[in-house]
């Protein structure tokens, strides 16, 4: 029995876990193939997986569990959590030196937060009007 690693993702409050093992290249989010995403997003997940293919890094499974968050948030942190996990798996420099200078936000989580509302104001940075009339 091969041992599994679990490696995570965050972007705002979405947490995903990804988990890859030897196999044809399927990708499940939250047990549903990531086939039934749209175009964008679908190309988003499979981004750090064709970059790895064209550096003849093999096939794999990934299995995906992300909850919190909002449907983009989700993506971007599944999409983190698979480029860690294949840079963790392979253990290759050169390729996390190639996601780096490809986009670094696939090994590096995204930390902004949204900011605190202020007492008695409407929105974070809006202020409190004044009216001389």
């Amino acid at each position: 029995m091969e041992k599994t690693t679990t490696f995570t993702g965050k972007r705002k409050t979405a947490v995903a876990k990804a988990m890859l093992k030897e196999g044809t290249g399927k990708i499940l989010i939250n047990k549903v193939s990531h086939l039934h995403l749209n175009h964008v997003r679908k190309m988003m997940i499979e981004e750090p997986i064709r970059i790895a293919k064209e550096h003849g890094i093999r096939d794999f499974d990934i299995s995906i569990t992300v909850h919190g968050g909002g449907i983009e948030s989700q993506i971007e942190a599944s999409r983190l959590a698979i480029a860690r996990a294949i840079i963790g798996t392979t253990k290759s420099e050169t390729l996390k030196k190639i996601f780096q200078s490809y986009d670094k936000n696939l090994l590096i989580a995204d930390i902004r937060r949204k900011e605190a509302r202020k007492p008695n104001d409407s929105k974070a940075r809006a202020k409190r009007q004044k009216s001389y009339r």
